[in-house]
């Protein structure tokens, strides 16, 4: 049987998938609480902001952020771990949309993007692995040397 929309289930379960979608409701969360949640400090969250990678509402003054917002501070840390610069993340945060209409050019930049790093990180690694063999017959030949060998 086919799923349509008019069913009462359907139309629940739409329901609560465009609640998570819609940034007006559901939990908000306080400058302090993300920074202790993230082990970070205020300053770099205000920085995030300058640079137009988190934008909270204000109430009375506050700053007041979404889950949406969380999860993109989520996103901005972990993409700053693997050494993405902040034009790159801003790029794909950008590319998401305001309903994540560009998640499918977003993945298309993460693969071409982490196709980059692995083949990067993959000509360094042989790099030092030419190094240190080379330093360990350099480390033998020395040691033979020192033995009188």
């Amino acid at each position: 049987m086919l799923d349509t929309p008019d069913r009462p289930d359907d139309a629940a379960a739409q329901a609560v998938v465009a609640s998570h979608r819609d940034p007006d409701t559901g939990e908000l969360f306080g400058i302090t609480e993300l920074c202790r949640e993230f082990g970070i400090t205020l300053r770099t969250i205000r920085f995030y902001e300058d640079k137009g990678l988190l934008a909270p509402r204000r109430v009375n003054g506050a700053r007041v952020y979404t889950r949406r917002d969380r999860a993109r501070l989520a996103l901005i840390l972990r993409s700053k771990a693997i050494g993405a610069s902040l034009a790159e993340i801003k790029h794909y945060l950008d590319l998401y949309g305001d309903n994540g209409e560009g998640r499918t050019q977003q993945l298309a930049y993460v693969v071409e993007r982490t196709d980059l790093a692995i083949r990067e990180l993959e000509a360094k690694r042989a790099g030092l692995d030419a190094t240190l063999a080379e330093l360990r017959l350099i480390n033998e030949t020395a040691r033979r040397q020192l033995d009188g060998g």
